[in-house]
């Protein structure tokens, strides 16, 4: 038996927590923000946020101004409270073991142990808070939270790299970037189709079933010494929910007068195949680098032009 959330419990913890490390911030969280920042797919974030504000652990605010916030401060709001909201309450009221045999009708032999377990379970979680959630998430972000033995259940997700260089200056690529994501977006939907036209040559998957983009997000540009990196962003869904998602960093380069290096690097995670089946590796890895290889040479021309 594998102890795990369910997709949606998953997508509940994950956007409590984006809640809760900007809890101190000055406006409240926007549903495009908690999709980006814990890869919640755009599509469901608002039903999820609909759980938190039905257990009354958030509240939404209307309006330009509006978002989502806590209703409590995180150490005031446990992880038991937010698994609930998302997956119902962890204590049953039917027997483990079903209703046989006849002579179990009033208690069976687990009862005594399973309800000690799940006992211990609720405690544990009642004993965490959303602080301490918080706190651990940015530790991991920083890179120095580190759990011995942890392996994430998705395996699916591939490291990416390439690079490509075009005639302009990084001032130049910059401006174009910040004009928005309306032009990236049709290169992000014909990339994200090359990559899956292999899949449906040579992997689980027919054209009914690729996905759609669907959220594209451009962090602002971060300078640095020699080089400014551009946060990038997208997911897609499509009817059965499986969808890829790339995230990472466009690191710009001047390497001399109107020519500048694009370099990507970051995590690209291809749809899953029929009834969630996860990719050969070789195919996951080709389906990667297509997608990407297609990306920057469609941002390369769009430059260009």
């Amino acid at each position: 038996m594998r102890l795990k959330l369910s997709k949606r419990g998953d997508y509940v913890v994950r956007s409590a927590i984006a809640l809760a490390t900007g809890y101190d911030a000055p406006a409240p969280k926007k549903l495009r923000q908690i999709s980006v920042e814990m890869g919640v797919p755009r599509t469901f974030v608002s039903q999820i946020m609909g759980d938190l504000v039905a257990a009354g652990i958030a509240t939404s605010f209307f309006g330009a101004n509006g978002g989502y916030r806590l209703t409590r401060p995180p150490a005031e709001i446990t992880l038991l409270e937010v698994v609930e909201a998302g997956e119902g309450p962890l204590e049953s009221d039917t027997c483990v073991l079903g209703d046989e045999p006849c002579h179990w009708e009033s208690v069976c032999p687990l009862h005594e142990t399973w309800s000690a377990a799940t006992a211990a379970m609720r405690s544990e979680l009642a004993a965490t808070t959303l602080a301490t959630l918080a706190e651990r998430d940015l530790a991991i972000q920083a890179g120095t939270y580190h759990v011995v033995g942890h392996r994430k259940a998705d395996s699916s997700v591939v490291d990416v790299t390439d690079v490509i260089v075009v005639e302009r200056s990084v001032a130049d690529v910059l401006e174009r970037l910040d004009a928005g994501v309306a032009w990236l977006t049709p290169h992000l939907e014909a990339a994200r189709a090359d990559g899956e036209e292999i899949l449906v040559r040579v992997g689980p998957g027919n054209q009914g079933w690729l996905a759609k983009t669907v959220a594209v997000h451009l962090g602002g540009p971060i300078p640095g010494e020699g080089v400014t990196v551009v946060p990038l962003t997208w997911e897609a869904t499509g009817p059965s929910g499986l969808f890829p998602r790339l995230e990472g960093q466009l690191r710009l380069r001047e390497i001399e007068a109107a020519r500048t290096e694009i370099a990507f690097a970051g995590r690209y995670r291809p749809p899953l195949g029929r009834a969630g089946q996860a990719l050969d590796d070789v195919v996951l890895a080709r389906v990667a680098r297509a997608t990407i290889r297609s990306l920057l040479r469609r941002v390369a021309d769009a430059l260009e032009v």
